[in-house]
């Protein structure tokens, strides 16, 4: 009898022990996802200005060779019909990685500012809620510049559509922000890494190295400026952006940008950082900063 209840201990040891030992095992290992399966655009949304939401005008978006290209070839002229390939699903603390490349020339007619300039949007409303003929997201935008081969031109900058930032607590008023990362000429490959944390901190990295960071993105009372307003934007729902001008920015949408210049985007993977933060839970990780009790499994 004595051995049975010695025994019985023992299992119930075991098995209280058991979860605990599972949630211990590669909490560190970082667990980063493709968000672009290289074949097709499965769980994104396309938005092109003057364009119903998920028409893919003129093939602007199309995955080629395991690759995301924003292409133009089919376009006669741009006719600001300015483009967004959104995740489906919204985001607060994550880090997102991918490459890109600036390949040829842009679309004529379209803006000079756009000439080997896209972006990676961040905390940006959703592709359902832009207005038909919205250019632009009120986002904040990761900007991507080419090198145009004869000017030294920064990249992993912030620009604010809709939006303000502030940095070492100071209210930033300018519309784009330069980092200070080294130049790269079209065609080259160049590995970006973004990180987001809420409101509290957004950095871009690029090859490795720091080179922007901003804290505090809030919705803006202004679209840009006087003269690239609201209006101009066609952003019909101005007047409650513009009353809520001051609202942290502590989630949204990621998007892609097409503004009228050719570009490939590869291996898009993201990695969460909101989760389960109890350690004794089976999918407790030791990276996630914001606690989502809803997400423990045990």
């Amino acid at each position: 009898m004595k051995n049975l209840i010695k025994l019985c201990i023992i299992l119930i040891a075991t098995v209280l022990a058991m979860p605990h030992a599972f949630a211990q095992k590669d909490t560190h290992k970082e667990h980063w996802i493709k968000i672009f399966n290289g074949k097709n655009l499965s769980g994104w949304d396309i938005k092109i200005a003057q364009h119903p939401l998920n028409d893919n005008f003129k093939k602007t978006f199309r995955v080629d060779s395991g690759m995301l290209r924003v292409s133009y070839d089919q376009y006669q002229k741009f006719n600001n019909q300015f483009g967004h390939l959104y995740y489906k699903t919204p985001l607060s603390y994550y880090k997102i990685k991918m490459q890109y490349r600036f390949l040829g020339n842009h679309v004529p007619d379209a803006p000079e500012y756009a000439n080997g300039n896209s972006g990676i949007m961040i905390h940006s409303q959703s592709a359902q809620s832009l207005s038909i003929d919205q250019t632009f997201p009120v986002s904040l935008e990761i900007q991507l510049l080419g090198g145009l081969y004869i000017g030294k031109r920064t990249t992993g900058n912030v620009c604010t559509p809709g939006t303000q930032v502030s940095m070492n607590g100071v209210l930033r008023a300018e519309h784009c922000i330069d980092s200070k990362s080294k130049f790269y000429d079209n065609e080259n490959w160049v590995n970006i890494l973004v990180e987001v944390y809420g409101d509290s901190l957004i950095r871009s990295t690029v090859e490795g190295e720091n080179v922007l960071e901003f804290q505090k993105p809030t919705t803006d009372k202004y679209f840009v400026n006087a003269e690239h307003n609201w209006t101009t934007a066609h952003v019909l729902d101005s007047i409650s952006w513009i009353n809520k001008s001051g609202t942290p920015l502590t989630k949204g949408y990621v998007a892609l940008q097409a503004e009228s210049q050719n570009i490939d985007f590869r291996n898009i993977e993201l990695l969460n950082l909101e989760g389960c933060m109890d350690p004794l839970a089976i999918n407790y990780k030791a990276y996630y900063v914001k606690s989502d009790k809803t997400k423990c499994r045990y």
